[in-house]
């Protein structure tokens, strides 16, 4: 789905833009003009752009004052019951547009209520007018029940509940339960029902510009909050305006833009890439509250996006080679500070041998059982599902077939002596890092490292790699091809068998994973991820 949004030039015009994604991040110091840039977005265009402002109260009454949907909706987006203000005076308080407390809590629960109504009552009238119970819709999922389905993710030790237009949580005890009004909740779960209700009332197909989004959340859970509420809902565009580098850093693949300038009137912006975000490991580890992973890549390489999405329950941190990620994960592993944490390294299977990997695994270290990431994009079953769900469903076998005569026969074939010289190198490579040199004197040294020289045989190396190779390749086994197969690109160049342009074709199964279709990409790609990081 394309959204449009709007930023100002220099002179502070109107210019539209255009993306795929339902996110994107406004980032730039205190004082840098982020939240009158906010409402400055919300004035192009104010019947279909709500702000939830940095200033909001988290207070609300235990009885919600009951209300017809479209006055608590009115109330919550324009301030009033009448929706022909589109510059929302009486919610800005007439022109107070960044420094205005918003109260409106209570409406905003109002809101989700009445809509909960409608949704049954809607529900209750398609029921009714088909006499034949067998040929009933399935129950409705209403707004609490999404409600409720949030808060379970981001608290799931503690239910809420909404009985009589009240809200509580509840949790158990020494086998005892204990419940305690939404009110005498804590900033933290205050802010979630707040968040979580402004978002599930807001009509449909709008813009939501939040305005520190990091307010009152615990890092442990900002980010999955937000990504939820874009996963419910997707016909809206997530404008987030920060200052928190590391919640921008954690939205992989949207676009993010940096206020560098502002003279109270005009802004100047960039539009920053991933990796000019900073990382404080360390720090960031410990908020995390979770378990570990080290891969290879850079925040906007392919490792992370996937390794994102695939282990969700992780905090993903990339290394950018190989060999840092394996003496991190060592040195992490080893540190009393991170105790409390499960630490794993995560690389490519490159050219490794058995041994090798076995090796590595005592460390924590594991290996895809591809080559490297790249070839994830290639697994059969995930061209065939990618085919499908881009309505090519009718040729989506012939498009396997292709693709797989292309890795093997144009690509894999005709690089053949180029993998197996490349597969030799790193084995001796390999064996001479492994080679144990005596430190007890120079002459000791010598002798050691002649004998490991003399150990490693070239030839019976290269014969092995390429029986190995010409094996692969005479039996045609494509799961055996992508095993062994080093050669970065191939995924983009499959795209026209999608009648995608060059390159295009990984950021649609990145969109597919991060939405609609995570857990049937999940299944499908399972088989080629190491068994012993726990899911």
């Amino acid at each position: 789905m394309s959204h449009t949004y709007w930023l100002p030039d220099e002179n502070g015009q109107k210019n539209d833009y255009k993306t795929e994604n339902n996110a994107i991040i406004i980032v730039g110091a205190n004082g840098s003009g982020k939240s009158k840039l906010g409402a400055w977005i919300e004035k192009q265009n104010g019947k279909n752009v709500h702000r939830i402002a940095a200033q909001r109260r988290l207070t609300f009454q235990e009885n919600i004052p009951l209300k017809s949907y479209s006055e608590a909706e009115n109330l919550v987006f324009f301030g009033s019951t009448n929706d022909n203000d589109i510059q929302k005076g009486p919610r800005w308080n007439y022109g107070h547009y960044t420094t205005h407390l918003i109260d409106d809590f209570d409406n905003v629960l109002a809101a989700l209520i009445a809509k909960r109504n409608n949704e049954t009552s809607e529900f209750h009238k398609k029921c009714k007018a088909i006499p034949d119970k067998n040929n009933w819709p399935d129950a409705v999922t209403t707004s609490i029940d999404q409600l409720k389905n949030i808060w379970n993710l981001i608290f799931p030790q503690r239910a809420l509940i909404e009985e009589d237009s009240k809200f509580f949580a509840k949790f158990k005890k020494d086998e005892q339960e204990i419940k305690y009004s939404a009110t005498e909740m804590s900033d933290g779960e205050r802010a979630v029902l707040y968040l979580t209700a402004q978002v599930l009332c807001v009509p449909e197909n709008k813009i939501l510009i939040i305005d520190e989004p990091e307010l009152h959340l615990h890092r442990s859970i900002m980010n999955r909050l937000w990504i939820e509420l874009e996963k419910v809902r997707k016909d809206c565009l997530f404008i987030y305006i920060t200052h928190d580098l590391q919640f921008a850093a954690a939205h992989s693949n949207v676009p993010k833009y940096w206020i560098k300038e502002f003279d109270g009137v005009h802004w100047k912006f960039e539009e920053l890439k991933t990796e000019d975000l900073p990382e404080e490991l360390t720090i960031e580890i410990l908020g995390s509250r979770r378990s570990v992973i080290f891969v290879e890549g850079e925040k906007n390489s392919y490792d992370y996006q996937l390794y994102t999405q695939l282990y969700p329950d992780y905090y993903i941190i990339p290394c950018g080679s190989c060999s840092q990620v394996i003496n991190r994960t060592k040195a992490f592993k080893s540190s009393k500070a991170l105790h409390d944490c499960n630490v794993y390294g995560l690389i490519d299977r490159d050219y490794r041998s058995e041994k090798e990997i076995t090796s590595l695994a005592k460390d924590n270290i594991f290996t895809l059982k591809v080559a490297e990431v790249e070839n994830l994009f290639l697994v059969e079953d995930l061209i065939l599902f990618i085919a499908n769900k881009l309505g090519l469903s009718d040729i989506g076998k012939i498009i396997v077939e292709n693709v797989k005569k292309f890795v093997i026969e144009t690509k894999f074939k005709n690089m053949l002596n180029k993998q197996i010289c490349q597969s030799v190198v790193y084995e001796i490579k390999h064996q001479l890092s492994c080679i144990e040199i005596s430190k007890d004197n120079e002459a000791d040294a010598k002798s050691t490292l002649q004998k490991g020289w003399e150990a490693i045989d070239y030839d019976e190396i290269k014969a092995d790699k390429e029986h190995q190779f010409n094996e692969i390749l005479d039996s045609a086994d494509y799961r055996e091809v992508l095993k062994v197969f080093n050669e970065k690109g191939i995924a983009s160049e499959i795209a026209k068998q999608f009648k995608l342009d060059k390159g295009t074709y990984q950021e649609r199964v990145i969109n597919f994973l991060r939405n609609d279709y995570h857990d049937d990409i999940i299944n499908i790609l399972k088989s080629y991820l190491p068994n012993d990081i726990p899911r």
